[in-house]
């Protein structure tokens, strides 16, 4: 049975294998029953896809997996808050929870920037959590940017 911590662990392991593919270095997991049922990590520049956020990678994994597109149950962990593309998708995948290591000041869409989770017309609201994971994920990103300036 994984928790909070470790799960985000497993997001920080898919961010620096990310990172070490040249890519921005996001990761992220799902969770269901206490295991995880799929991985992903950033994956724009290698599959020259806009969409393949660390979130679409995994949510796309774990449909596969599950046999459903639907992720009801389950929790996202990952080390960057989502951008509004990944929330959207959260939302239509139904996921129960969604932790995040970070906050993302320029493109945020769980609070920081916008609001796209659990707005009072839409028919699906999403448990948030932030915080676990936050400094090494900021400094996993700090140190990306440093070194490719």
């Amino acid at each position: 049975m994984i928790d909070d911590r470790e799960a985000m662990q497993a997001a920080l392991a898919e961010a620096r294998l990310a990172a070490e593919a040249g890519e921005v270095p996001i990761g992220a997991v799902l969770v269901r029953e206490g295991a995880i049922v799929a991985r992903g990590q950033n994956r724009v520049l290698r599959g020259v896809d806009p969409t393949a956020h660390a979130e679409i990678v995994t949510l796309r994994a774990a449909g596969l997996a599950l046999g459903n597109y639907r992720l009801a149950g389950c929790t996202l962990y990952v080390t960057l808050e989502p951008c509004a593309m990944c929330a959207g998708a959260m939302i239509h995948a139904r996921i129960d929870r969604l932790v995040f290591a970070a906050a993302d000041p320029k493109a945020g869409a769980c609070g920081s920037v916008l609001e796209v989770l659990n707005h009072p017309q839409l028919n699906h609201h999403i448990q948030v959590e932030q915080g676990i994971g936050a400094e090494e994920s900021a400094e996993l990103l700090r140190s990306f940017f440093r070194d490719r300036r």
